[in-house]
């Protein structure tokens, strides 16, 4: 909602005082977070009349920011004359599993030293499922390091020139501090998140350059290295952390990361066929092998791997980063292989950023387009980092800005409000549905479990659009402003 000045200076004042859990409060220069925004729908508003469509907005100016709109949006029986989506739910594609983020190693140590009433009040605002939250249903979390940890680790490490066959060494070790405490918080409130654990590199004492950075997983080592994921996969679950996907590299075409490891596409379908495959399955393991993790411009990867039997045989689907190529990449895998899922698990928003242009292209490209190419999920990256864009690695991404940034208050940033608007409304077990795409009016739709629709539409464009929703012969009328982002549900 629009905030009047007596309402600003009282969040202000709020803000200034430390603010309940998730306020959030700047005069940075970002051009994000320039003013007090309040969680979802927490301050009641009066209710102009009836209305068949819910809409919650997110104007590319920020004037709203994934708010509830006061408005009577009413179907009838006529059509006028201005652009038409029309949504079909008598065609349907793929089931969704979630909206989310990865949440690092970084994230999980900056969300975890808030006070114990901060920290609880912030973790239901993103994944409850009530008035006042967001909903976030995916989490996307690094096996060992990520280059957003605060420092680089495995769960083998070892003295140069040693090495542990047995994995007689292994131990969760830091995430035992942070990350495990957290996961444990966000599912005593929503027991049945997703979970996909990604690993950037292996043990550097079974890589090729005995390096976290770098370097290739040595053959002589794919048994011990299937052996460790699946030890991981087995501790997680003795913490009552359900790991329900793993890739076995992140990033596998990149060396410059820290950590990072390189994977061929042979050498992965040697992996999964060869090791991981027989390992999870003869450890009883549910949890599903996604391959490639990586950029759209690569599809002769996942396209590789899928070819080979015996990786097929294990592979539940492939997951997707658009850092370079299109996101129609993903529906040239589908076609290939309509049998596997699709997932897109990795974007980043750099920071200081740009609210408008970062808004636009996320919602276009990953929850419209990503979704409309058959992806299962969409995981923006990542969950919160500090005013300085820390911790990482040395080496590490500089300037990764998280939804959340965490400093002496919380902010909420762009990638906040780009899974707001569909995590809320379009819950697990939704299914896309047919809906055309007139001119600059981007859009997506679903039909949810409980039979209700959600449209997410952006208008593309430089100037205001009116424009018709029609379903099932009725017809209702919209205005969304430029770049603005509407989420509606009937």
């Amino acid at each position: 909602m629009k905030n009047d000045r007596l309402l600003y200076c009282y969040l202000t004042a709020l803000c200034l005082l430390g603010g309940v859990a998730g306020w959030g409060c700047s005069k940075s220069g970002s051009g994000e977070t320039g003013q007090p925004v309040s969680p979802p729908d927490t301050v009641p508003v009066q209710s102009s009349g009836s209305s068949d469509v819910v809409l919650w907005l997110t104007n590319a100016d920020r004037s709203a920011l994934f708010e509830k709109q006061q408005v009577s949006l009413l179907f009838s029986g006529t059509a006028g004359s201005d652009p038409t989506i029309t949504v079909d739910s008598t065609k349907t594609y793929q089931s969704i599993d979630g909206f989310g983020y990865c949440l690092t190693g970084g994230s999980a140590y900056l969300i975890h030293t808030l006070a114990d009433d901060q920290r609880s009040a912030l973790l239901h605002e993103l994944f409850d499922t009530g008035t006042t939250a967001i909903g976030v249903s995916y989490l996307r979390i690094s096996i060992g390091a990520s280059d957003l940890s605060r420092s680089v680790f495995s769960y083998d490490d070892l003295a140069t020139g040693e090495t542990d066959l047995t994995l007689q060494h292994f131990d969760l070790g830091q995430d035992k501090l942070n990350l495990i405490p957290l996961l444990k918080e966000i599912l005593a409130i929503n027991p049945d998140i997703k979970i996909l654990g990604s690993p950037w590199s292996a043990p550097a004492w079974m890589k090729t350059n005995g390096s976290p950075k770098g370097g290739s997983l040595d053959p002589q080592y794919y048994q011990v290295y299937a052996d460790y994921l699946v030890k991981y996969i087995q501790a997680m679950k003795t913490n009552g952390i359900h790991i329900e996907a793993i890739t076995p590299q992140n990033e596998p075409l990149n060396p410059d990361n820290n950590p990072s490891m390189v994977m061929q596409a042979a050498d992965e379908a040697a992996f999964v066929a060869r090791y991981l495959g027989p390992a999870l399955k003869g450890a009883g393991l549910d949890t599903k092998v996604i391959v490639y993790d990586h950029n759209c411009d690569r599809p002769d990867y996942p396209l590789a791997v899928l070819a080979d039997k015996g990786a097929n045989a294990y592979v539940d689907g492939v997951a997707f980063h658009l850092y370079a190529g299109n996101i129609d990449v993903l529906s040239q895998v589908h076609d290939a292989f309509p049998d596997k899922n699709v997932y897109f698990t990795e974007q980043y928003t750099g920071g200081p950023g740009n609210f408008s242009g970062d808004l636009d292209w996320h919602v276009k490209n990953l929850i419209i387009g990503a979704t409309r190419n058959w992806s299962r999920n969409v995981l923006e990256w990542n969950l919160a980092s500090d005013p300085n864009y820390a911790p990482h690695t040395a080496g590490g991404c500089s300037n990764c800005m998280g939804a959340l940034t965490i400093g002496n208050n919380i902010m909420r940033n762009v990638s906040y409000y780009i899974i707001a608007s569909a995590a809320k409304f379009v819950r697990p077990g939704s299914v896309r549905i047919a809906s055309n795409i007139p001119g600059s009016l981007q859009n997506v739709a679903f039909l949810r479990p409980d039979g209700k629709k959600v449209l997410i539409v952006l208008n593309d464009s430089a100037s205001p659009q009116q424009f018709t929703i029609s379903f099932d012969g009725k017809f209702v009328s919209s205005l969304l402003g430029a770049g603005a982002v509407g989420t509606y549900v009937w």
